[in-house]
C-alpha cells in the first residue's frame, strides 16, 4: 500500500488557500479516480482508498491543521505497518514560482511547518514529497504567513487541476 498525503488546513474558509495546495491536489486526484472521502476519527483525517491491480493507494488529508500533520501520518504508517518508502506527501512551497513542481526524497522542511511536523513525528526526512510552487507575493508588504492563507485565483485553481493529473500519473505508475 502507498500512502498519499495532502497537507492543508481543514475547514471551508481555508479550502482555496495557497497553504492548501496539498489538499487541493489530492482532492483532484481522488475526484479523477472516482473516490469519495470518509472521515476517519481514528486518524483524525479524511481518507479515500483506491484499489488497483498494482496495489492499494490510501489518500489522506489530516484534519489536525498544518502544524500537527505529523501526528496523523505517523499513526497511519504505524497502523498499516508502512515504511517511509510508501509515503508520498504533497505540499505547498513558497520557494518555487506558482505552478512549478519539484519531486524530492529526503529533503528538509525548508521552513514549512507541516513538513517539519512530519519530520519530527516520523524521525526522518526520508520520504517522497511533491512540492507545489505557490510563489511569493509581489507586494513585499505582504508577509509570507499571510500570503499562504490567501486564496488562489480561479485560474490558479485550474492550473492545479493539471498539476494533479500529472502527479496522479506519476504516483500510479510508481
Amino acid at each position: 500500500m502507498k500512502l498519499i498525503v495532502g497537507l492543508g488546513n481543514p475547514k471551508l474558509k481555508y479550502s482555496k488557500n495557497r497553504h492548501n495546495a496539498g489538499f487541493i491536489v489530492v482532492d483532484k486526484i481522488a475526484e479523477n479516480l472516482g473516490l469519495s472521502w470518509s472521515n476517519d476519527t481514528k486518524f483524525n483525517s479524511e481518507t479515500a482508498l483506491y484499489k488497483s491491480q498494482d496495489g492499494d493507494f490510501l489518500f489522506l488529508k489530516p484534519q489536525s491543521f498544518m502544524n500537527k500533520s505529523g501526528e496523523a501520518v505517523s499513526k497511519v504508517l504505524s497502523y498499516y505497518k508502512l515504511e517511509l518508502i510508501d509515503l508520498i506527501v504533497v505540499n505547498d512551497d513558497v520557494d518555487f514560482s506558482f505552478g512549478e513542481v519539484k519531486k524530492q526524497i529526503g529533503s528538509g522542511s525548508a521552513g514549512h511547518n507541516g513538513v517539519e511536523s512530519l519530520i519530527e513525528h516520523l524521525g526522518s526526512k526520508d520520504f517522497c514529497r511533491y512540492r507545489i510552487g505557490v510563489g511569493r507575493p509581489e507586494n513585499l508588504n505582504i508577509l509570507i504567513e499571510d500570503w499562504v492563507l490567501m486564496d488562489f485565483t480561479d485560474s490558479e485553481i485550474e492550473k492545479l487541476t493539471g498539476i494533479a493529473s500529472n502527479i496522479q500519473c506519476e504516483i500510479l505508475i510508481r
